[in-house]
């Protein structure tokens, strides 16, 4: 069995911001494959299906971010999962806006959501790690994490939640991970077409006798 968590804050105020990345991708991944309704448990919402034949449990923390790992650590032991069961999609500030990365366990990085989750199963689970784009100055990150994404990305956006989506059942198998990595990368920026060579035209041949 898959957990596969998605980070963000509950609420309205926060559905659209940059942090709630994580929200996203689950809340498109579960629209788009077999999963039934989502329900609350485990002090989150979650809903119930499967990815390429495995089950999976899809869950968003009602914790806030930083109590993420308490929403976590309940499903984790109530089906006696261990960290590597854990699929967990989160803002990452150090990637650019529409880059991802998938990595199998490592630190925080100052990550709130990941820091609490760290506390209650460990540090061996994977991290989809979405990029949101870093302002600059550390003094701004506050107010970056916690804005709306930019009217002129918002396109690029609901392009990048789609292919994230497209290629979840990739996300059941570790194997897979670098695979799904070029999967969404691919479907946001396809190689360009190669130009059709024209073949050469075959000589017409004369009426004319002799000639």
């Amino acid at each position: 069995m898959l957990l596969l968590v998605g980070l963000g804050n509950p609420g309205p105020k926060y559905e659209k911001n940059r942090h709630n990345i994580g929200f996203m991708a689950v809340d498109e991944i579960v629209r788009c494959h077999p999963f039934a309704a989502w329900r609350g448990r485990f002090q989150a919402q979650t809903a119930e299906g499967r990815l390429d034949g495995e089950k999976v449990l899809a869950m968003k923390p009602t914790t806030f971010m930083n109590e993420s790992g308490r929403a976590v650590g309940e499903a984790v032991r109530f089906f006696k999962l261990h960290a590597t069961d854990v699929v967990v999609l989160h803002d990452e500030l150090d990637l650019a806006f529409g880059k991802i990365r998938v990595k199998q366990g490592g630190g925080h990085a100052g990550h709130n959501g990941l820091r609490s989750i760290d506390a209650h199963i460990g540090k061996d689970f994977a991290r989809v790690r979405l990029g949101i784009g870093h302002p600059g100055d550390k003094a701004r990150v506050y107010g970056h994490v916690l804005s709306d994404f930019a009217k002129a990305e918002e396109a690029d956006l609901q392009k990048w939640v789609d292919a994230i989506a497209n290629a979840a059942d990739m996300l059941a198998d570790p194997d897979r991970h670098n695979a799904f990595m070029t999967k969404v990368a691919l479907a946001l920026n396809p190689p360009p077409a190669k130009p059709e060579q024209k073949k050469p035209t075959a000589p017409e041949e004369s009426d004319e006798d002799g000639i």
